[in-house]
């Protein structure tokens, strides 16, 4: 088969819109920043924290609803092993964390007026810690990257009828171009865009795959099985405890990604912060009925019957990209012309977010604090290109793990949720919390997860929990190890902060081996806001608000 002209077509439309929004947002900024007197990089990484409510809503969904939203749902749907339970568990999670952050998460860290939520950690316990979790967290977005790129690659592969590979390095070839004209207002006001992609193309394609000749009625085949097992899943009893502890990993686990922390600390205040965590809940769950509809569809479909043919795509281990194979195969070419680059646009303007917050993470929590403090305004902006060329890089040499979009983002939010959540709820809750306590705490919950065993990483479990049984010659683990791991990282911050404080207030250590001067920190002490200031103060009034490539009206 040639390459898809139409597609091709629609694809670039869609991207120039994108790219076109990007453009204008990018300049929209450069104006502002000429007409504000407002820190320079506080308007490149966070907007002046002034984005209006309507757009913070806009751009809060459509950062969940992204690529892995989309295609991952449908491919959940879709994979007897996971099924309707397993998806639902999943998009209530992303609603619940939500909820969850914009109650308790969005006024500390506003207060305090942080630039990115491991601020904290670099005030209260330091450049060290702050740089190790700076890696964490560049690692879980990378693996959030790779998951984006992935359904790009998934999505162009299909309409342009282009090899996988060569799909993939095209797609990380245009996020990282259009990373570079812009900063948060860029982010932004595409993510608007996005979701209205999302919005108009899926009430159009989605009627086209509901009444499609080559499929059965998706209620006969949620409990029967006819083409393959109930697309419903099952739910028994032994997988009650490791269901929860899925739903609390992706739930608290968003808590750790500079994603979610960037977009509430944008806000014009609080309570527009909040607002736009409790809007976009609900919107969430509305946009993930159109996906989870595709996947049953899918699981309905007789392939055979279809221009795609036999094996199924569930056969031929091409799971990851049933989404844009439903749109092609199951409705007319204009319609799936229609979805399929629409849903590459769409993708695309999450993946800048993915760019966006490595970016800012490495310059501001790593290069500028840690490697050069003296760097230059010049400097920081070609650091910020590096940054993002090589995350791209980093993030596309990753997707030769094609089929596992759900397997890249568990993994990267497992990495947040155990190594960086456990420690920013010590870090902004708990006065007592201290260097000592943070680093054998962080050390506690990585061992812990370690000796659990991870199945998609081949890692036996050293540790049995209640209910680890032997299957198929590899120990599986039905407790909540996750979470279990997570709670102890929290007990062992705490707890060896107090024995450190104790020990060293009472003369049992000496006061040399305290590296954290042996006093906690409160969370809102006058030594933080004067740090707080003093990295303020670190920033020119020039350049950092300016876009990474110069543009124009």
């Amino acid at each position: 088969m040639g390459v898809n002209i139409p597609g091709l077509t629609a694809m670039l439309l869609f991207y120039l819109l994108v790219l076109g929004v990007g453009i204008w947002a990018s300049v929209k900024s450069k104006r502002e920043a000429s007409r504000s007197a407002a820190n320079k990089i506080e308007m490149a990484l966070l907007g002046n924290r002034g984005i209006k409510q309507s757009v913070g809503i806009f751009t809060m969904t459509a950062t969940w609803v992204g690529g892995f939203f989309i295609m991952g749902l449908t491919e959940m749907v879709y994979t007897p092993s996971m099924g309707l339970i397993s998806a639902v568990v999943l998009l209530t999670s992303f609603s619940f964390s939500l909820i969850f952050g914009g109650l308790f998460f969005v006024k500390p860290m506003r207060d305090c007026k942080y630039v990115t939520m491991l601020d904290p950690f670099q005030i209260k316990y330091g450049k060290a810690f702050t740089a190790l979790q700076s890696l964490i967290a560049l690692l879980s977005d990378v693996l959030w990257l790779a998951s984006l790129l992935i359904s790009l690659g998934a999505t162009i592969n299909v309409i342009l009828d282009l090899p996988y590979s060569v799909s993939i390095w095209i797609s990380t070839a245009v996020v990282i171009l259009y990373t570079l004209l812009g900063g948060f207002y860029s982010v932004a006001y595409t993510d608007v865009i996005q979701l209205v992609l999302i919005l108009v193309t899926m009430s159009i394609c989605l009627p086209f795959v509901l009444i499609n000749p080559t499929s059965v009625d998706i209620t006969q085949t949620a409990l029967n099985n006819t083409f393959q097992a109930p697309w419903i899943g099952k739910l028994e009893s032994k997988f009650a405890w490791t269901s929860i502890d899925s739903f609390l990993l992706m739930a608290l686990g968003s808590m750790g990604c500079q994603v979610f922390h960037q977009r509430t600390l944008s806000a014009a205040s609080t309570s527009a912060a909040r607002t736009t965590c409790f809007v976009a809940a609900l919107a969430i769950l509305l946009f993930g009925i159109p996906p989870i509809l595709f996947g049953a569809v899918a699981a309905s479909t007789d392939w055979n019957l279809t221009s795609y043919g036999s094996p199924s795509p569930l056969e031929r281990g091409e799971g990851a990209m049933v989404l844009p194979l439903v749109l092609t195969h199951l409705t007319p070419t204009y319609i799936s012309v229609i979805g399929t680059a629409a849903i590459s646009a769409a993708v695309m303007s999450s993946a800048d977010s993915a760019l966006l917050s490595i970016a800012s993470v490495f310059t501001w929590n790593i290069y500028k604090t840690v490697l050069r403090p003296q760097a230059s305004q010049r400097e920081i902006q070609w650091v910020i290109r590096v940054a993002v060329v090589v995350a791209g890089l980093l993030g596309a040499s990753l997707t030769k793990l094609k089929n596992s979009i759900i397997v890249l983002v568990f993994l990267g939010t497992e990495v947040c949720y155990t190594l960086i959540f456990s420690q920013l709820v010590c870090v902004l809750f708990f006065d007592i919390s201290n260097f000592h306590g943070a680093v054998l705490g962080w050390l506690t919950g990585l061992l812990l997860r370690l000796l659990s065993g991870e199945p998609s990483l081949g890692v036996a479990p050293v540790i049995h929990f209640p209910g680890c049984t032997l299957e198929d010659g590899f120990y599986v683990q039905y407790s909540p190890v996750k979470t279990i791991a997570v709670l102890f990282a929290i007990a062992a911050n705490l707890l060896f902060s107090y024995m450190a404080s104790v020990l060293f207030d009472k003369g049992l250590l000496p006061k040399k081996w305290d590296v954290c001067k042996g006093k906690p920190t409160p969370a809102g002490d006058s030594k933080r806001n004067k740090e707080k200031e003093t990295l303020d103060e670190m920033e020119s009034p020039r350049d950092t608000s300016q876009p990474m490539i110069s543009t124009t009206c």
